[in-house]
């Protein structure tokens, strides 16, 4: 599997339209904005410029914000996944006093959830059968939804995906990482390919998932 710092590697290099920055390091991609040279084909020169991460996010598909280790003093057991709608974050909590942060879009007005759920099933590129309720609803906006998709890169659930207790809800992928650190689903959390890749690999069946 391709590490995630080669992944951000590629961001900062995207060799067909960029070049790196000399002393960039991986860690520059959680700020706001990411400095490379761009050839500029008019001059033949090279030239800087200062480029949003959620831009080349969304040229790689990847997140805008590289998953962080951070202190973890609660009560819950290694192991447990903690959403925590309000941050946009999902916790994995880690043996040692730290947990794992990733960044996660989540539901929107209206479609947000709060409670605990035990994973239930695990899947590598999920379909989606979109429940009849959201095809409805979508298509009184003008969107049709099929009634189901195979998985896949440009399927919506993404890479991975966390089923959750006899629930529609999920922890899964996604093929729209700019969305990352919003409230914009139908009340599944969504991360990162390559986050949820990383998550699916430690999670078990049966592992506790508190959504606050």
């Amino acid at each position: 599997m391709i590490s995630r710092f080669a992944i951000w590697a590629a961001i900062v290099c995207a060799t067909y339209l960029f070049a790196p920055i000399s002393g960039i390091q991986p860690a520059a991609a959680t700020s706001a904005q990411t400095e490379v040279r761009q050839f500029d084909a008019a001059t033949g020169k090279w030239v800087k410029k200062r480029v949003d991460n959620r831009k080349l996010a969304r040229r790689l598909n990847v997140a805008p914000v590289p998953p962080q280790i951070v202190p973890y003093e609660g009560r819950a057991r290694p192991g447990t996944i903690i959403v925590d709608t309000g941050q946009r974050r999902l916790l994995y909590v880690n043996r040692d006093g730290t947990a794992i942060s990733y960044i996660i879009g989540v539901g929107r007005e209206g479609f947000s959830w709060k409670g605990s759920e035990k994973i239930s099933r695990k899947a590598e590129w999920p379909s989606w059968t979109p429940p009849e309720e959201m095809r409805q609803r979508e298509a009184a906006n003008g969107r049709i939804l099929p009634a189901t998709m195979e998985g896949g890169p440009d399927n919506p659930l993404g890479a991975r995906a966390l089923y959750l207790g006899g629930t529609l809800y999920r922890i899964h992928g996604t093929n729209e990482p700019w969305t990352l650190g919003k409230a914009v689903s139908s009340g599944c959390i969504r991360m990162a390919n390559e986050d949820i890749i990383e998550l699916y690999n430690k999670a078990n069946i049966g592992s506790m998932v508190i959504v606050q």
